[in-house]
């Protein structure tokens, strides 16, 4: 039996980001791109935020792209999707991260078997374990501990064999005094495994950044991205033609995906105080050609006015419908007052006579204009900005660009945040208890959250 988790991300009143499990519900073969939009749209409908959706986050499945297409469909026909739905498709990041690193590791996957098997083997026994321990003593070695991996995951394979590295002098002396172990890592294997792990290094990095569930990391993750690319333009220079060819095969993937601008990556930059429209300056030109770099910032530019532009007409919408209600309760005003507002209403004809009007700036166009919100180098302290709380703060000054921060910075880039809940899934069905039915599943994985 397998389940689909959906979890809904959003940020309340008090500019606090919330995320809660809505649904955790099984969905039988063949589980087509058609029998996951239903579900999820079912999940909406019992909720009743069918009109509350902007966005869907996704891996990068087939079935998924399929399921968003239906979606797309279903949800346009009960209001209006955030910039005409061209944010409405969110590829999860780390996802993609993954499918790129996973090619870099393909490169040297038969020394992964090796060294995975040297690790199993070493770990499968106490007194294995024992022998390694005495070695790695004898050669005053800080480190002390093996990790196996799960294969499907790369940045755990990368852990094991960033690990193992450390042990590298150790192997060779456990194959001389265990006659069983007949498959130890060579040298030049070892070297190749370094040169990998120089290179998924920065992919760690990048994943750890955007995998927090817990604050918005749409914002953040522009530069992570950046980093990325400069990183495979260095390697594809490389002197070694065994990291080039790696570094083709990954920048291929790369180049899939994010050859072209990440439009919600891009506004969630800019809607970073400390970041704005240099983001795009600093960014831009490591992922993109000299003579792309000015067209690709315009069309973010362009873009973040047009959807500012939307922002306007619902606040207003809204003004006026508030406006309407107001004025409706106002008809039992005393006589008094109707003549106060009447010499008020004078004096701001007055007003309008005596003095010119200067045209009024739109808050997206004060926002860019001002200066970027300063900050210390030191990482601890730019770590500790939030990027809500300035947002809160600063929401009487931008009433309509705090509506449309406060919808872009929700939007989770990745699927991490769902995929967590598997974790606590393996404790509610397992091996004893794995006759519960999907109804009963739901119950306690939804309640649980």
């Amino acid at each position: 039996m397998e389940y689909m988790v959906i979890t809904g991300h959003w940020i309340d009143q008090n500019w606090q980001l919330q995320k809660s499990v809505l649904s955790f519900v099984h969905i039988p073969p063949p589980r087509r791109g058609l029998e996951i939009a239903d579900a999820i749209w079912r999940c909406l409908d019992d909720w009743d935020i069918q009109s509350k959706i902007h966005t869907v986050s996704v891996d990068n499945a087939s079935a998924n792209d399929s399921a968003i297409i239906h979606l797309k469909t279903y949800a346009q026909r009960k209001k209006k999707l955030l910039y005409e739905g061209k944010l409405f498709h969110v590829r999860c990041c780390a996802h993609i991260l993954n499918l790129i690193a996973q090619d870099g590791i393909c490169e040297i996957k038969d020394i992964v078997e090796v060294i995975r098997y040297s690790v199993e083997y070493v770990r499968r026994s106490d007194a294995r374990l024992l022998l390694f321990s005495e070695i790695v003593k004898q050669l005053n070695l800080p480190e002390r501990k093996l990790v196996d991996d799960c294969r499907t995951r790369w940045n755990s394979t990368y852990e094991m064999l960033s690990t193992a590295i450390k042990f590298k002098d150790v192997f060779p002396r456990f194959a001389a005094k265990d006659p069983h172990y007949d498959d130890c890592p060579c040298h030049e294997d070892w070297e190749k495994v370094e040169k990998v792990c120089s290179v998924l290094e920065v992919f760690w990095d990048a994943t750890h950044i955007i995998s927090g569930s817990d604050y918005p990391t749409s914002n953040l993750f522009l530069n992570a991205v950046s980093l990325v690319k400069v990183l495979l333009d260095e390697k594809s220079l490389d002197n070694d033609g065994f990291i080039r060819d790696m570094v083709e095969r990954m920048k291929i993937k790369f180049d899939k995906y994010w050859g072209e601008t990440n439009l919600l990556m891009s506004i969630a930059a800019v809607l970073d105080p400390r970041c704005k429209m240099k983001a795009l300056e600093f960014c831009f030109p490591k992922l993109y050609s000299s003579e792309k770099v000015e067209r690709e910032i315009s069309f973010v530019r362009k873009s973040l006015h047009e959807l500012y532009s939307k922002y306007t007409l619902m606040y207003n919408d809204e003004g006026e419908s508030r406006g309407q209600m107001q004025g409706g309760s106002s008809q039992g005003q005393s006589t008094s007052n109707v003549g106060i507002s009447r010499d008020w209403s004078q004096y701001a004809t007055f007003l309008e006579s005596v003095q010119s009007v200067q045209p009024q700036k739109s808050e997206i166009d004060m926002y860019l204009e001002e200066s970027c919100y300063s900050f210390k180098k030191d990482n601890k302290i730019e770590k500790e900005f939030d990027v809500l709380k300035w947002w809160r703060v600063n929401s009487v000054k931008y009433k309509i660009l705090s509506f449309m921060a406060r919808d872009i910075l929700a939007i989770p880039i990745t699927t991490v945040a769902s995929e967590v809940t598997f974790s606590a899934g393996s404790r509610v069905i397992d091996k004893y208890r794995a006759s519960l039915t999907s109804e009963t599943v739901q119950v306690l994985m939804c309640g649980g959250d």
